[in-house]
């Protein structure tokens, strides 16, 4: 990207921010809420309050790298503890789980904002976010949250090269999503089974695996990798036993390896 470009589209971004004066940023550790993080701590200072929303959804890890992120930027990290996952309307995971979790969130966020004094709510939708159906967006919509990233026009490859740029350590993360989004549409999800996908993906990251899904169907588990790292699991009969063996072991009766590799959406592939 040409470097005038961007650099108008992080001045739009600023300015909207200097707009706002006083803002909750909806903070998960991921690069899109990471960057919107660090600039409007940069502009607006302790007029800016950096939240995360802490649930069995939530996985432990995401949640330590967040954390670790926040305390290296002094972001006076905001910790809270939202209860989506008990609403019969989010366990049913229909195609509006997203909207229910994100109004849960925006819900407590607006009380919180409220006791603070601040006068704004945002989160990091993207440019590149506005191509698909995005049911949390319409819960944004109804409280009122900006997206200042959307504002000044900026996708996803723009927010990694301003993150790096920004020396965030999220920039190069793999893309990452609630644990929730392991399971099918209208495969319910409860607490115990989060903390099954999450101790069956954690087997996998301990085998030095970086892009990992194990999707919950039922019984089964599918493990999915990197595109790039599939061929390493596939031609080591020892690693993959190993692997079926602890993911057994912690509950699953079945395991299976998707042989292309991790696909976004593949809950319902």
């Amino acid at each position: 990207m040409p470097t005038n470009l961007l650099e108008t589209k992080e001045q739009a971004l600023i300015n909207c921010i200097q707009e706002l004066q006083t803002v909750m940023v909806a903070y998960s550790g991921g690069v899109d809420s990471s960057l919107l993080a660090y600039y409007v701590r940069k502009v607006l200072g302790d007029n800016a309050k950096i939240v995360i929303a802490v649930s069995p959804s939530l996985a432990t890890r995401e949640l330590a790298a967040a954390r670790q992120q926040a305390k290296l930027f002094n972001w006076n990290l905001i910790e809270l503890e939202t209860d989506e996952v008990t609403r019969q309307e989010y366990q049913r995971n229909d195609s509006m789980r997203c909207y229910f979790c994100k109004q849960t969130l925006f819900a407590s966020m607006e009380r919180l904002a409220g006791q603070l004094g601040i006068g704004n709510i945002a989160y990091g939708a993207n440019l590149d976010d506005l191509s698909d159906f995005r049911p949390g967006h319409i819960a944004a919509q109804e409280f009122k949250v900006h997206s200042p990233l959307q504002t000044a026009g900026l996708a996803k490859d723009e927010i990694r090269e301003l993150a790096h740029k920004a020396q965030l350590p999220s920039w190069d993360r793999p893309q990452a999503a609630c644990l929730s989004s392991r399971f099918p549409e209208l495969e319910p999800v409860t607490v115990s089974d989060l903390l099954l996908v999450e101790r069956a993906e954690e087997v996998l990251l301990a085998e030095n695996f970086r892009q990992v899904r194990v999707r919950h169907l039922g019984e089964l588990a599918r493990i999915e990798v990197g595109q790039d790292e599939v061929d390493r699991l596939l031609e080591d009969q020892v690693l993959i036993d190993k692997v079926t063996n602890e993911l057994k072991r912690i509950g699953y009766k079945d395991v299976t390896i998707a042989k292309d590799g991790y696909k976004q959406g593949g809950a319902n592939l």
